[in-house]
């Protein structure tokens, strides 16, 4: 298993890098560059036009590696309907903003609407398939094999649509700097491979083609970017990391490994909250909470490497919960 899932690594990252070249200048000639707020960081104006929707790369690479290990290993079908199909509604909401010209792209109703029929039939597989059942690992408890379970009962599909739209969306708001959630997202899925490897979970070859396929996307997404990923590539992998963790029974991991995808999500919620309560008050000068560091004198490149180090940190502690 581990021989194949370095192998899975490695052709994703091909795919990927050999990719990217192909498509970026033809993403130029098409004109689907970024549209950047004009509120935003007044350093970001200039990566206006940048080509985005490089997630269609990082899906391309994906798949194509799974498939040559679907047969084998059945398991990884539901995370990849999950990280596809959550692509997909991404793929539609880039492509409304940037080919038809509509600042929105879809409407939040839409967008959720999308993810709860995704989230929906995959909650349906995880009760009815045998493969894994309602209980979830406590961290800290001792592991997969002596570790203490809690069985959720009825709660668990509730609980399944809050971690897995919960994530997408963290994931989602993650993506604002070059790189930032390219590298962060590196680091859990890497998190991911070893411990699907370490279990024998059978989903390991699509943990290492994530890991792959975002190490080639990397080289031309690190600062300054050539290609943003865009919410087709953010969705996809919030949608991968919610299902990989679900099907290794680890969702409460989730908040210790992903804590970069919660804290960017919350600050964005306090923000606003903040901000209609108080009349227009503000507890960060930017929310996101990546914003904000650059507003207070930091770097992209500081953002981003102060997150991946943060990142896999709380990976090392994760591993200690097991």
């Amino acid at each position: 298993m581990i021989n194949e899932t370095i192998l899975a690594i490695i052709i994703a990252f091909a795919i990927s890098a050999v990719l990217c070249p192909i498509v970026i200048p033809f993403l130029h000639k098409l004109k689907f560059g970024q549209q950047v707020r004009e509120d935003g960081p007044q350093a970001h104006l200039k990566k206006s036009g940048t080509p985005t929707m490089g997630g269609l790369m990082i899906l391309t690479s994906i798949i194509i590696t799974s498939l040559f290990y679907i047969r084998s290993y059945p398991k990884i079908i539901p995370v990849l309907f999950v990280t596809v199909g959550f692509g997909i509604i991404g793929f539609l909401d880039d492509y409304i903003k940037i080919v038809m010209k509509r600042s929105e792209g879809l409407n939040p109703m839409q967008k959720i609407l999308g993810q709860i029929v995704i989230t929906g039939i995959f909650a349906y597989y995880l009760v009815n398939s045998g493969e894994v059942g309602t209980a979830i690992l406590i961290p800290f408890t001792g592991g997969f094999k002596n570790g203490l379970y809690m069985d959720l009962g009825w709660l668990f599909i509730p609980f399944v649509f809050f971690v897995m739209l919960g994530t997408d969306n963290g994931v989602n708001f993650t993506d604002g700097l070059d790189g930032l959630c390219t590298s962060v997202t590196i680091l859990v899925a890497t998190f991911m491979t070893i411990i699907a490897i370490g279990e024998k979970s059978g989903i390991s070859p699509i943990t290492g083609a994530v890991v792959g396929s975002l190490l080639g996307f990397l080289l031309f997404n690190v600062y300054p970017a050539k290609v943003f990923m865009g919410d087709t590539g953010s969705l996809a992998l919030g949608g991968f990391v919610a299902a990989s963790a679900f099907m290794m029974r680890m969702p409460l991991f989730i908040a210790i490994i992903g804590l970069i995808y919660l804290v960017e999500v919350l600050s964005v919620i306090i923000q606003v909250t903040y901000f209609k309560k108080t009349g227009g008050k503000r507890i960060f000068k930017m929310a996101p909470i990546h914003h904000h560091f650059e507003l207070c004198g930091w770097s992209e490149t500081r953002v981003v490497a102060v997150f991946s180090i943060t990142t896999a940190i709380l990976c090392l502690v994760a591993y200690l919960g097991l």
